[in-house]
């Protein structure tokens, strides 16, 4: 199974990459539609429109995209274990995994709108849309550069 892993190694690779960056593209725009969100009132024609967004946004390119990130990063893992050896990779796992965290977190943020039970200010998710960015920029600097 590693041998043939190995041989598809950068089919693996490629196909990690368009599932983060389909995964990203959902953790950037969840919180943005949040804030839009706050500002309607709930039970509104509006809010049962970005309830709707929020919820397709959610299962259908964030769920599986997220689930296809971490298949083929675990897959490339099994297939090259000693990536394990280098620091920057335990770096960037913690990154991932709460990368990981903030998206559940969305996803329970995502089900208070959808049960009109929101408490949480535009302000608050303002500040939470910049946190996967920063974690993206933490992972790709330690991807690419590989400094310990």
């Amino acid at each position: 199974m590693q041998d043939f892993l190995l041989e598809y190694y950068f089919y693996l690779k490629a196909f990690h990459i368009i599932s983060v960056i389909a995964w990203m593209a959902g953790l950037l725009y969840l919180p943005r539609l949040f804030v839009y969100h706050c500002d309607v009132p709930a039970e509104s024609k509006t809010s049962e429109i970005f309830k709707l967004m929020e919820y397709r946004l959610a299962r259908y390119i964030m769920g599986p995209a997220m689930h296809a990130a971490w298949t083929f990063a675990l897959l490339m893992l099994y297939a090259n274990p000693s990536l394990f050896q280098d620091g920057w990779m335990h770096a960037k796992l913690t990154c991932v995994i709460l990368l990981t965290v903030v998206h559940v977190l969305l996803t329970r943020w995502r089900k208070a709108f959808a049960e009109d039970r929101n408490t949480k200010s535009a302000k608050f998710y303002r500040i939470w849309n910049e946190v996967p960015t920063v974690l993206m920029v933490l992972i790709v600097i330690l991807a690419v550069t590989k400094p310990f």
